[in-house]
């Protein structure tokens, strides 16, 4: 259902802009197309009740009828972008609606000329008889209304009633979930205490809150474990948990026709006086919470809550303290090979040799849930008999795949497609387009984030809307409900990339499968239907798998990984309507067919073997993102580039030249990779910093620095003047002359990211960071930056920066602190680094004991650099006790190397010092209650 919903949404402003009154419409298309959209906006209405509904429980007549309008809807969107390409349209490509605006005031009365205009004419005719009648189907067999509900088994259940010898391994996260409710000999004394265990389905969440609860519940006065589940009866829950404190008190309270007030009322008095242990199971909505959390008073001393959810932002909301979350982690490598061994074998200990790397295998895919390893073994292990060695390899080669049909597992895949039926809308055809990628794939958050905006799946009617922020807040989300994992988490907590587990892709691409969204080609069995279907999102996967049978006319999207067969693919030139074309570590040379790809607004080029971009690439009106960071020996792009109006996106390799005139790309938002000035070529991309001044869209800048000329210089100061909504600007610099963001620059004010790293250095913190222009840089939270001086003012400045999560701030003279006998070390303020989680400071006098109490309140990695000399004075606090996040210190203990004649004896005081300085650093790091890591690394100066 939300892949036929997700078609008509970017649809529908399309079709409202060709009836705003501004051109001409033959009479009998514009009475279609108000038609249509009356139509359309009928079935959208319908589809999200029926979305509703799992689908499982919908009759086959609806998911043909919603198959029906998705096909209508794909079909209908091409219509339009064919003759938005003939009239030769550009216009604002995040909205639709606007963009079609502009086309038309170019075309009135085109509909009426030539053989191509009345082709569509005649096809727009066509489509709205369509949609007639599926309207009629609609109304004539009541297809939404054919929701029969069947009674099915809750599988979370079932975790409420293991036996405690069932549960290999789970002492010790029970255990650490006891201490955070009950540690200290004075809890009894403390106030209520919630603490939340979050989680994706299948980590035992329940199972692990139960066994909690069932150890610890004696200790209280009373208690009660009630879930909550995705649809609750508010008051069903509190009479569960009226019934659970007290049964013969309560035996009656499910006849009693009670209000929620008098519920909690009734609870508040109950729980009065009372120490009490209370467990709230898989809370999917804070409003829920926020009902239910009014009956329980804070100041019920030695009274304690545990809630569990799989949404993170749920957990934060049940909890007054980050620290009181418990996040569920995956099971170790050991205890999953137990619990897998014990299921399988009955036995904890062994493994048959035959068995033993297929085992391996298939634990790795099950990536320590709990749940896919009880699933898996139970199958291996049907009906009290080991299967076969090739069944346990069939097995693992399902896995990840969407064909794993086996009975045993559909308990497994219940809880996970919990998880998915409650996405929004929006969302769905979002986690399910990560079928594309193969298992254990890296998925880089900005590439996703543009596939999804150039497939249709992020759109918006508001002009002020940036699609892209739409895109990164659906990131966020299928983050904060543990449909994805993240990875690569940088300095200032951004999640840069994410994984799928290898059981929750198994479930979206069968789900992909049902719902013909994503075809899959990689020599497994789904390629056989291909022929016999419409085939939209194509993903080419590693393996020997031929293309040549694919129906390309309908295909809308196409990436390939890793396969030597794309050389053979001018089948691709036949899809006519292809938006997404990605050619991932590719052997291909020749793309010369781009070019007639003409609604393409996403290509990817990852093959070493392209040398030059087809001139008809300037024909790609509507392309948004063009990516060839791949293309190591792609010298330059041809000047057509420069009509690409709609394009948002650039990333190119530094050895790739630019033409001029790119000044026309208004419309850019990210430019990366570029170099200016290169050792072969000093006026390699000149052009281009002159012409910034004009993309003042651009959000994110990123270029190597290689240019000595003074005036192109001024020239890009001039041009980051005028570059107000950067918010991140990234420059390598690479000559040690590189100060070219002087003292008149002012910083935009959405400035996130600043970074200098490079072989460069400004002479001291640069003018543009001071007292008055904190205001500036108020949104600024990574800095990296390096310096040839340290002032002591400087600390205090960077300190004052209000959301500054990470700093790497570093002095490029080395040698002078060789010469310097004594150190005087920077002052911190008590209020400075807020909202700091990492700190480096290279050969720069900072220590942990630098910061006063109440500075640094959040830092959780520090990184220093010293003499170690400095290091192994009696007289230097190492100490790091007022820091109380911190979980990780790196120091560089720098030392001089003697010269041969005095070898033996400069050696051994060298070795002195340096060992007392790592004991000392040692010690101090033990002192301090978190006991953080700490790694030393020795040096010797320049």
């Amino acid at each position: 259902m939300e892949i036929a919903m997700g078609a008509i949404g970017p649809l529908l402003p399309k079709l409202t802009s060709l009836l705003v009154g501004e051109f001409t419409l033959e009479k009998r298309v514009k009475k279609g197309i108000e038609s249509l959209v009356t139509e359309l906006t009928l079935m959208h209405a319908a589809l999200r009740t029926v979305a509703k509904v799992p689908p499982e429980e919908l009759g086959e007549g609806v998911k043909i009828w919603a198959g029906k309008v998705k096909e209508l809807s794909y079909q209908m969107e091409d219509i339009i972008d064919t003759f938005m390409v003939h009239v030769e349209g550009g216009g604002e490509a995040a909205n639709p609606k606007n963009r079609v605006k502009n086309l038309l005031k170019k075309t009135i009365k085109l509909f009426k000329k030539g053989k191509s205009l009345h082709g569509i004419s005649d096809a727009l005719e066509e489509a709205v008889g369509q949609a007639k009648q599926l309207a009629e189907l609609r109304q004539r067999y009541e297809l939404v209304h054919q929701t029969p509900v069947s009674a099915s088994i809750d599988p979370r259940v079932m975790a409420l009633y293991k036996d405690v010898t069932e549960l290999i391994g789970i002492e010790d996260t029970r255990d650490e979930l006891i201490n955070m409710l009950i540690g200290g000999d004075d809890w009894l004394n403390h106030p209520l205490k919630v603490i939340s265990i979050v989680g994706f389905g299948g980590l035992g969440k329940t199972t692990l809150a139960k066994a909690a609860y069932d150890k610890i519940k004696v200790q209280f006065d009373c208690s009660a474990f009630v879930s909550v589940s995705q649809n609750p009866d508010m008051r069903k829950i509190l009479k569960d948990i009226l019934f659970e404190l007290d049964k013969n008190k309560y035996a009656n309270i499910y006849n009693a026709v009670r209000e929620e007030k008098h519920l909690i009322d009734e609870l508040i008095e109950f729980l009065n006086n009372k120490r009490y242990l209370i467990v709230i199971d898989d809370i999917w909505d804070k409003k829920v919470w926020e009902v239910i959390k009014c009956a329980f008073s804070k100041k019920s001393f030695g009274s304690r809550l545990i809630t569990t959810s799989r949404i993170v932002s749920v957990s934060e909301a049940c909890c007054s303290s980050g620290d009181d979350i418990y996040r569920m982690r995956a099971l170790s490598n050991d205890v999953s090979r137990r619990l897998f061994y014990k299921r399988v074998f009955s036995h904890e200990q062994g493994c048959p040799q035959e068995f033993l790397q297929v085992s391996e295998d298939i634990l790795k895919k099950c990536g320590g849930v709990p749940l896919a390893i009880i699933t898996i073994a139970s199958l291996l292990a049907s009906n009290c008999q080991i299967k076969t060695k090739d069944q346990w390899h069939g097995l693992l080669n399902s896995i990840g795949h969407g064909l794993t049909e086996d009975r045993s597992l559909e308990e497994m895949k219940k809880i996970l497609l919990f998880s998915y039926y409650d996405l929004p809308f929006h969302l769905k055809p979002c986690l399910l387009y990560l079928s594309i990628f193969p298992e254990d794939h890296k998925i880089m958050r900005d590439e996703l984030i543009w596939r999804w905006i150039a497939e249709g799946f992020v759109y918006s009617e508001k002009q002020e809307a940036s699609l892209y922020e739409l895109g990164d807040s659906y990131f966020n989300e299928l983050i904060n409900r543990n449909m994805i994992q993240p990875i690569d988490i940088n300095e200032d907590g951004r999640v840069e990339a994410c994984r799928v587990h290898d059981m929750v892709l198994d479930t979206i691409c069968s789900l992909s499968s049902e719902e013909n969204f994503v075809t899959i080609l990689d020599g497994t069995r789904r390629n056989v239907p291909i022929s016999q279907s419409r085939v939209h999102i194509l993903s080419i996967q590693k393996g020997n798998v031929d293309v040549a049978t694919t129906n390309m006319a309908q295909v809308r999207s196409v990436t390939v990984f890793e396969n030597d067969n794309v050389h053979h693919m001018p089948l691709v030139s036949s899809s006519r309507v292809l938006r997404v074309l990605a050619l991932e570590d590719c052997t291909v040379s020749d793309i010369g067919y781009v070019g007639s790809l003409v609604h393409l607004r996403y290509l990817r080029v990852g093959s070493k073997n392209i040398k030059k971009l087809p001139v008809d690439i300037g024909k790609l009106y509507f392309l948004q993102t063009l990516d060839l960071r791949g293309t190591c020996n792609l010298e330059n792009l041809p000047s057509s580039i420069v009509s690409l109006r709609n394009l948002k996106c650039l990333y190119i390799n530094g050895r790739t030249e630019l033409p001029s005139g790119m000044d026309n790309l208004t419309t850019l938002e990210v430019i990366h990779g570029l170099q200016v000035g290169h050792a072969w070529n000093e006026n390699h991309n000149l052009d281009i910093v002159k012409e910034l001044c004009h993309l003042t869209k651009l959000r994110v800048l990123m270029f190597i620095w290689s240019c000595m000329h003074e005036s192109t210089k001024k020239a890009l100061m001039e041009s980051l003047s005028n570059l107000h909504n950067l918010e991140s600007l990234h420059i390598k610099p690479y000559n040690e002359s590189f100060d070219p963001v002087d003292e008149g620059w002012v910083p935009p004010p959405q400035l996130r990211r600043l970074s200098f790293a490079g072989l460069g250095s400004f002479q001291t913190l640069p003018a543009w960071i001071n007292l008055s222009s904190l205001h500036l840089l108020s949104c600024l939270s990574c800095l990296v930056i390096e310096v040839f001086e340290v002032r002591p003012e400087d600390i205090r400045l960077l300190g004052m920066l209000p959301t500054l999560r990470y700093l790497n701030f570093e002095i490029n003279a080395i040698e002078s602190l060789s010469q310097q006998g004594a150190v005087e070390m920077l002052v911190v303020t008590a209020d400075a680094f807020p909202h700091a989680t990492k700190l480096s400071f290279r050969n720069i006098p900072v220590l942990p004991s630098t910061f006063p109490r109440g500075a640094a309140p959040r830092l959780k990695h520090l990184e220093s650099g010293f003499p170690a000399r400095w290091i192994s004075r009696d007289d230097l606090d190492l100490g790091m006790g007022h820091l109380p996040s911190l979980e990780n210190v790196e120091f560089e203990l720098w030392y001089e190397e003697s010269s041969d004649s005095e070898v033996n004896e400069a050696e051994e005081s060298t070795n002195s010092e340096v060992n007392k300085a790592e004991v000392a650093l040692k010690a101090a790091a033990s002192d301090h209650p978190n006991r953080p890591d700490l790694h030393i690394d020795r040096s010797t100066f320049w």
